[in-house]
């Protein structure tokens, strides 16, 4: 009969686990488009990041007033866009794939060549900003205030560009775009500067003021997005990453704003230096106005129902006759704490890591460290592993001699149940003396462990949210940490190893504790299918290490009690 039932219960799972496979390649992806040319001198239908609906450019209600007269409510014009007839602006460097909108100059669309939407997609870049029926997510700049061009009552500037579409040549290392603008004898000139392999695009206005007055305005840079959700994020776990806004400041650092945040009050903050950011899994979008100058960090709900995160400069003067430039550098690419370090005081903070961050970054750092030598993500989650075993071994031992004390005198503890019966205040006397002459600690197994616990959390989430993981290969089958493993393989691996673990540990007194303890492989299981690979395989890890040091420990105790005996 046990050879039968045996039978059954590995058919049931061999089933189970056929039909999870067969679930995961019919629903476990997302479906993509087809591929499509990146070509900046493509035709504009040709490119994947061509918007499908008017840009956000034509409305003028997206512009900020200036610093003492900040608008309260939306106005909007009926000015028609480019980008409605396909005129774009369309820019190719080694490490972005961008359109602009003449009107305005916005930034509408913004795509990472060297960060493909998935593994087996490699022609079809990540997409971080994006205007379309289905998410706006857009950079805007422009010039407001008492003469600035974005604010007059016409609608924003409509630009102009010797050509439409601007590649960076092999052996270049820039490359300039430059828009135009004329109006009331001043001469604006809209100029992006980009850099081969860099995220960091360089923002000027040049006001040439020949009229016969004094020229006044304002720079501002927001950023503008809608409440869509994250398509960077591909956790199921329920612990999803941070998305929203964000800024900095010297007074505050690090300060998110969230999308209810926005909904509740506006903010108003004059910051020197600083940042102004939206935030998502992997990726970030900022800008980054000049550190020696104070400016108006802004977040407001337009009537779209978008949310908008920006700053505004101080007012600035050109006199009859004279030039001057305004400017703010712009960040749309990965979470690369070095990159982001060095463009701005706190930007790397965007790698959000929790409130257990100053955790978090040392691990990371021993984590970059051992991938300097190894130069593979998945063993430099392993070998991590082992030197977060080797660290934490004393405390583990005191947990696990504990346990091999508790298992030891298990016998003792049934024959006690069997004394007392239902008489729970003469057996919990009878255990308390017998821990004392045992001398056991029953919370000794339980201290050592909630003392590592908030490492494991910080572990989690160094893995969970650095970029370096993201489509990052181990061996096999496993092609990007993280996502979930294609076979549900390293989950089966590590509801196994806490099984065995199980058995290493005492039973516990409670009949009905012992059958949940008995359940929780299975359901662990089940709750890691969808975890990224990167993070199953650092738990499998842990609890192979686990079982080897609670094996020995336990195995020397009882040879002690043995040699007594």
């Amino acid at each position: 009969m046990n050879m039968q039932r045996n039978i059954l219960i590995a058919a049931l799972l061999v089933i189970t686990y056929l039909m999870v496979l067969q679930w995961n390649n019919d629903y476990g992806q997302v479906e993509l488009p087809p591929a499509v040319s990146s070509s900046a001198s493509s035709a504009s239908n040709d490119l994947p990041d061509v918007p499908s609906v008017p840009a956000t450019g034509s409305n003028n209600g997206d512009v900020p007033q200036a610093i003492d007269t900040v608008a309260a409510t939306d106005e909007s014009n009926a000015q028609q866009s480019n980008a409605a007839a396909g005129e774009l602006i369309r820019v190719e460097t080694d490490a972005l794939l961008l359109s602009i909108d003449p009107v305005g100059g916005d930034i509408i669309s913004l795509s990472l060549p060297g960060y493909p939407t998935r593994k087996d997609r490699p022609d079809l870049p990540f997409q971080v900003l994006e205007q379309s029926a289905s998410r706006t997510y857009v950079a805007q700049s422009g010039l407001a205030g008492q003469n600035g061009p974005d604010a007059r009552e016409g609608g924003r500037p409509r630009y102009t560009s010797e050509q439409t579409s601007y590649q960076l040549e092999e052996g270049a290392d820039s490359l300039v775009v430059d828009l135009g603008f004329a109006e009331n004898g001043v001469d604006y000139t809209k100029r992006f500067t980009f850099t081969r392999g860099n995220y960091l695009i360089d923002v000027e206005y040049i006001v040439n003021n020949q009229s016969g007055s004094e020229w006044s305005g304002n720079l501002f840079g927001q950023i503008k997005r809608d409440k869509s959700g994250d398509p960077s994020s591909s956790s199921a776990t329920g612990m999803a990453t941070y998305l929203g806004a964000a800024y900095w400041s010297a007074d505050e650092s690090y300060t998110k704003v969230t999308f209810s945040d926005m909904e509740e009050e506006r903010l108003r903050a004059n910051v020197q230096g600083g940042w102004v950011a939206w935030l998502q899994h992997y990726f970030v979008s900022a800008w980054v106005p000049p550190a020696d100058q104070t400016n108006t960090f802004l977040t407001r709900r337009d009537s779209q129902g978008n949310y908008i995160v920006g700053f505004i400069s101080p007012a600035a003067t050109v006199a009859a006759g004279d030039q001057a430039t305004l400017s703010a550098d712009f960040y749309a690419g990965p979470k690369i704490q070095d990159r982001l370090e060095d463009i701005s005081k706190g930007l790397e903070l965007t790698v959000d890591y929790g409130f257990l961050w100053w955790i978090a970054q040392p691990l990371f750092f021993v984590l970059s460290l051992i991938h300097s030598f190894v130069g593979n993500w998945g063993w430099s989650i392993i070998l991590l592993t082992v030197l977060i075993k080797l660290v934490f071994y004393p405390l583990s031992a005191t947990s696990y001699r504990s346990m091999a004390n508790m298992r030891r005198v298990a016998p003792k503890l049934q024959a006690l149940r069997e004394q007392h019966g239902d008489d729970r205040q003469k057996m919990s006397q009878g255990m308390m003396e017998l821990y004392k002459k045992e001398k056991i600690n029953p919370l000794g197994g339980c201290l050592p462990i909630l003392v590592q616990m908030p490492v494991f959390i910080a572990l989690y989430w160094t893995l969970m949210e650095s970029v370096e993981m993201r489509q990052a290969e181990w061996l096999g089958w496993i092609t990007d940490l993280s996502l979930k493993d294609p076979y549900f393989i390293l989950p089966i691996l590590m509801g196994a190893t806490m099984f065995i673990q199980q058995t290493l540990n005492p039973a516990p007194p409670d009949p009905m504790q012992a059958k949940v303890m008995k359940m929780l492989p299975i359901i662990f299981t089940f709750f890691f299918l969808w975890f990224p690979a990167g993070l199953v395989l650092y738990w499998v890890v842990n609890n192979i290490l686990s079982i080897a040091q609670q094996w020995y420990i336990t195995r020397q105790i009882e040879k002690g009690a043995e040699a007594k005996a």
